[in-house]
């Protein structure tokens, strides 16, 4: 997940022969209002109300389906009562499924949920909400022991192939700086790295326990930490200041002036900035980690990336 922004569960459908170029991810989803300002991968605010996507005749969710909430997380406690947790998102996986049956059939539906790519990015708002007395190792336990229920409620119904991008410390790197100088970031860095080592650790061993289970990893971390130290090399001309904003470093999160503070500054050309605003990186950073994901090789996503496991699709009648 990254850190600062929000839960998605990304239930992808594609055919192999359609693909010849990495498509952007946040277009994939039939039913996904990416966030106009950014077009980011992970939706904000404006995202489409979960409730919606279960009214008869709304949705083709044979295109697929997206259950994100901004600023979700794996606790129910995270933000409670402002998102869709984990769990109810689950819930909503399930009518989905049960909606997809009494269309296509149990066969139809099996060999579609099998052929359906999950893309799933959680734990950053856990964390960085995190006002729990336990240790860091005991908090950690907990989101990734809801993550593996969510994981095997989607495998019971069919779903084999998931894509994870790491936990990122710094995707809200502009609102930490201006509010304490930065002063959070080794903190979140160290549950972030140790969550994510965990992780793989959870995806390892499912992969032993669950026949079929295949998963794509993605370094997302290495990818932002390598623009912030060298953002030229990326087409970046800044990489420490938001485009849209205020306040030190544009940290204040203020873009579009409907946040309770009305006054904002909007750069001219947002492709020159690694940060779109305080929480998020522009759209040009999106489109470069998911070309990542897409097709990285082995050193940044393993050990399948996206691709991969789409055209694993060949191998299923």
């Amino acid at each position: 997940m990254l850190l600062c922004s929000s839960l998605v569960i990304h239930f992808l459908i594609l055919e192999t022969t359609t693909i010849s170029t990495p498509p952007p991810i946040f277009g994939l989803i039939s039913i996904l209002t990416a966030r106009p300002s950014s077009n980011a991968l992970l939706a904000d605010s404006q995202m489409v109300d979960s409730s919606q996507i279960l009214l008869p005749g709304k949705r083709k969710f044979t295109d697929g389906v997206n259950f994100a909430s901004g600023g979700a997380g794996a606790l129910v406690e995270s933000h409670q009562g402002f998102v869709v947790d984990l769990e109810t998102q689950i819930k909503y996986f399930n009518k989905v499924e049960k909606s997809l049956r009494q269309e296509l059939g149990d066969a139809g539906a099996k060999k579609l949920m099998s052929k359906a790519v999950y893309l799933i990015s959680i734990g950053g708002n856990d964390y960085f909400t995190k006002n729990s007395s336990v240790s860091d190792e005991e908090f950690v336990s907990m989101v990734l022991g809801n993550l593996t229920v969510a994981l095997k409620e989607i495998y019971k119904k069919g779903g084999r192939k998931f894509g994870f991008p790491n936990l990122l410390p710094l995707g809200c790197l502009p609102y930490m700086k201006a509010q304490s100088g930065g002063s959070c970031i080794d903190e979140l860095t160290a549950i972030a790295k140790l969550h994510s080592a965990e992780l793989l650790k959870t995806l390892v061993k499912l992969q032993s326990q669950l026949e079929g289970f295949k998963y794509a990893y993605y370094n997302l971390y290495q990818s932002f930490t390598e623009r912030l130290n060298n953002p030229s090399k990326y087409g970046f001309k800044d990489a420490t200041t938001a485009c849209c904003g205020s306040g030190p470093y544009g940290g204040v999160y203020s873009c579009g002036g409907k946040r309770g503070i009305e006054v904002y500054e909007l750069c001219d050309k947002p492709g020159d900035h690694f940060f779109f605003d305080s929480y998020h990186p522009s759209e040009k950073a999106y489109r470069q980690f998911a070309e990542l994901m897409w097709a990285g090789n082995t050193d940044i996503v393993w050990p399948y990336n996206l691709k991969m496991l789409f055209q694993d699709n060949a191998f299923y009648p």
